[in-house]
């Protein structure tokens, strides 16, 4: 079963641990929906599919031919994220309230881990980074991937509709964009007024295209170069789930650990970390369109 973070942190008793899981989740819409597996081991094996197979109509004494379908075995590994967070002890000692002086420290770090792994989520690319793992852009391949232009364009509702029909079996659970593109959509909207918005339950305001959540990341690049042009961005659709994309991460998902007294300096340290990486089980589960210039 996969569970959100945000799920995830009601089942924990450390109000520490807590604390930092809604940080993490709070302005995040990515790890507000992204469910999560737990696995036992380092890793998740398992079968891509590639192509479906084929049914078609026979004659009577026909010669009939098999059609199967195509897989590809993937193995998704844990990787770590995290951090220190080292608490001077004579602030510890002097500061009236020590709970609130622990929860600001270990909140920034949290914070940090959330950046990297929503960086990582986008832009991971195991071929730089041998610790990460790919994220979507690198994941979406093949016919799912489709253009504004050769040079780029302008986003068209058009060409969003045409993405929205890459993700095959079911709308996406999201489309993912940078705070530029969704200014270009406002301005859309503007115009038709076919954009709807509703509260989450984090208190925060969301927007949906076609009943489609559209999520802002600040990790996709409003500076990509599609031919000629270099200001390109791109937006992504995709469906979340155990068939889908999907995080995957070690029992007990992101933890606190209080690592306790330095040896070199009077300080406490605490640290946070995460094993956790992400699996796309259907390629026709992810799809991209490049391109979108302002």
């Amino acid at each position: 079963m996969a569970l959100t973070l945000a799920e995830a942190a009601k089942l924990s008793n450390d109000i520490i641990l807590q604390g930092v899981i809604e940080t993490i989740v709070q302005d995040s819409p990515i790890l507000q929906a992204l469910p999560f597996i737990e696995i036992t081991g380092n890793g998740l094996t398992y079968n891509r599919e590639n192509t479906n197979p084929s049914a078609t109509f026979f004659d009577v004494g026909d010669t009939w031919a098999e059609a199967t379908p195509t897989f590809t075995q993937i193995t998704a590994t844990l990787k770590i994220i995290g951090g220190d967070a080292d608490i001077d002890n004579f602030l510890l000692t002097t500061r009236s309230n020590v709970q609130d002086l622990q929860a600001a420290i270990v909140r920034l770090k949290a914070k940090a881990v959330q950046t990297k792994f929503e960086d990582t989520f986008v832009n991971g690319d195991t071929a730089v980074d041998v610790k990460s793992f790919d994220g979507i852009d690198k994941l979406t391949t093949g016919g799912q991937a489709i253009s504004m232009g050769a040079n780029g364009a302008t986003l068209t509702l058009a060409k969003l509709d045409e993405l929205i029909d890459l993700v095959k079996r079911g709308s996406p659970d999201m489309l993912l964009m940078s705070k530029r593109t969704r200014r270009t959509l406002n301005a859309l909207a503007r115009a038709t007024s076919f954009l709807e918005t509703e509260r989450t339950e984090f208190g925060t305001m969301m927007q949906f295209y076609d009943g489609v959540p559209i999520g802002v990341s600040d990790y996709i690049s409003d500076a990509k170069t599609v031919g000629t042009s270099t200001d390109c961005s791109t937006i992504y659709a995709m469906q979340f789930g155990e068939g889908a994309v999907s995080g995957i991460t070690s029992p007990g998902a992101l933890t606190v650990e209080n690592v306790g007294s330095l040896e070199t300096k009077d300080a406490t340290r605490t640290r946070v970390k995460w094993y956790v990486s992400m699996a796309l089980f259907n390629t026709l589960k992810l799809a991209k369109l490049t391109g979108v210039r302002p």
